[in-house]
């Protein structure tokens, strides 16, 4: 079983964007210090929700800083950047980390970013697969060309390419965001493992794998190269641990509403439609109902059951719920030291 931490980069009420931004980079510090298998970093635009606008500049800058610790996205949006150039980038991070770093990649919403950006609406309602397919063209071949109706351009040569990589892997692992059928079976045609949010329980997930399966089967892929696949799907959820669940609980509903209720809130949509907001106090009692929130015996067990119910041994935990940067340290390492050694 793989457990890294998920790191939004939250700006909680009275906190200043650079603390924010200093609590994650602290978070990826001690999660390797901790034993903790990866960091996986969020990127959004013009909110509070989290202040990380690049994932993949904060991973560049994390590979760095530490030696062990594999470094993911999620999710480097594509509707908003050029998939060359994020192909490019990707490489880079893959070559310059002995292969340390993952790409997590998603649609995202129908922000405002879709304007600043000036994708437009189609980017993010039609224009994902040919972004996704773009993208790995990019890191599986030499030369590329394209002529879809996004991206055309001539062919040019990949530089750097992933697959000179010595002793590693011919081109960094990517994983996709997935929150509906359709990406689903995006990800299952094209080979890729699924990252999983942390809204989802364990019967919503483990329909997510088996409708990921059934489509990888449809796309003509064996049982052996289906069950590697696999092997690299993300579970996303929240870990809070105490002494005492009640404990770990207060600590979550008293600090995430507050959060929730100004970083959600601040989201803009493109076309001015209609988004309903959930209840934050309704959804953090959620969370904790979800994930590991409690006792390390507690937390163990739970991530055993998903494992279990699910098929998923990769965990991507948000320890940040507290907005605290000691209490926030002092989770990670109670993960690494006191929940890590349960699950083996």
């Amino acid at each position: 079983m793989r457990v890294g931490t998920f790191v939004l980069a939250a700006q909680f009420p009275g906190q200043g964007q650079g603390e924010a931004l200093h609590r994650a980079v602290r978070t990826a510090e001690v999660a390797e210090e901790a034993g903790l298998d990866s960091v996986w970093l969020a990127e959004h635009h013009f909110v509070p929700y989290g202040v990380c606008p690049s994932a993949v500049t904060l991973a560049a800058l994390l590979l760095g800083r530490t030696r062990r610790l594999r470094v993911g996205t999620a999710v480097s949006v594509l509707p908003t950047v050029h998939p060359v150039a994020l192909g490019e980038q990707a490489a880079l991070l893959h070559l310059t980390s002995g292969g340390r770093f993952t790409l997590g990649v998603g649609r995202g919403g129908p922000w405002v970013d879709l304007e600043v950006f000036g994708a437009g609406l189609e980017a993010y309602e039609q224009g994902f697969p040919e972004s996704l397919d773009l993208l790995l063209r990019w890191l599986t071949e030499p030369r590329v060309g394209a002529a879809g109706e996004r991206f055309a351009f001539r062919e040019v040569p990949v530089v750097p390419r992933p697959d000179e990589l010595i002793g590693g892997a011919a081109s960094p692992e990517v994983v996709v965001a997935c929150t509906s059928p359709k990406s689903v079976r995006l990800a299952a045609e094209r080979g890729l493992p699924m990252l999983l949010g942390m809204h989802c329980g364990d019967e919503d997930k483990a329909e997510m794998v088996a409708a990921w399966a059934r489509c990888a089967r449809e796309a003509g892929r064996d049982p052996d190269e289906i069950a590697r696949i696999a092997a690299g799907h993300v579970s996303a959820g929240v870990a809070q641990l105490a002494d005492r669940r009640a404990d770990a609980a207060e600590a979550l509903v008293k600090a995430m509403p507050g959060w929730l209720r100004q970083g959600l809130d601040a989201h803009v949509t493109v076309d001015g439609r209609h988004r309903a907001m959930r209840d934050p106090v309704a959804y953090t009692e959620l969370l904790c109902g979800l994930h590991p929130v409690g006792t390390p015996r507690l937390a163990a067990d739970r991530l055993a059951a998903t494992a279990e119910r699910t098929g998923i041994t990769r965990f991507a935990l948000l320890a940040e719920g507290s907005g605290d940067l000691a209490a926030t340290e002092e989770n990670v390492r109670r993960l690494g030291a006191e929940v890590l050694p349960l699950l083996v």
